[in-house]
């Protein structure tokens, strides 16, 4: 079996966990957060929408510059309702998935760099890159946006295994 291969399952199963998160996020609390410091919850859920996208630059291009020189830098996409979040989560997963199943081992072993400004933030293996910037960052985000349901009383999906509003 492939790298790419035997990555998809934990994919799967993650890119199903988030959804499931996000389809729990009301339109009305788009614009809630927590603390003045914190996304707003319409914010971090597209956050977490855009996040499966990241496996086609990793993929796809041997480095990504956040913020090039001469650019406004990262543009981020601002869903403004349910269903706009929802159809650039799906998009982005079915293009993700796509990417890594058609990704070889050797290209996956290969170096990828993330840049700001073109400064090195990191380099890693592209599997690497996968595994810790697309699905330990969605799940990261995904527990915060779980707090966020939880602070507004909404209830939070089964992930792992029943949570306390789905036994």
């Amino acid at each position: 079996m492939s790298l790419g291969g035997a990555l998809l399952p934990e994919f799967d199963q993650e890119m199903a966990n988030t959804r499931r998160t996000l389809e729990r996020v009301p339109e009305d609390k788009f614009d809630w957060k927590p603390h003045p410091k914190s996304m707003t919850m319409g914010r971090l859920a597209t956050h977490l929408a855009e996040l499966p996208g990241w496996a086609i630059a990793t993929v796809e291009k041997d480095s990504h510059d956040l913020a090039p020189a001469g650019s406004q830098g990262l543009q981020s996409a601002t869903a403004k309702t349910r269903r706009e979040l929802l159809a650039l989560f799906d998009a982005n997963v079915d293009a993700a998935r796509i990417a890594i199943s058609h990704a070889r081992d050797a290209h996956l072993a290969e170096t990828w760099t993330l840049l700001v400004a073109g400064n090195r933030i990191f380099s890693r293996p592209r599997l690497a890159v996968l595994r810790n910037s697309v699905l330990n960052h969605s799940i990261h985000h995904r527990a915060q946006l779980g707090v966020y349901l939880r602070l507004n009383n909404l209830p939070v999906p089964a992930i792992y295994g029943p949570s306390a509003d789905e036994k």
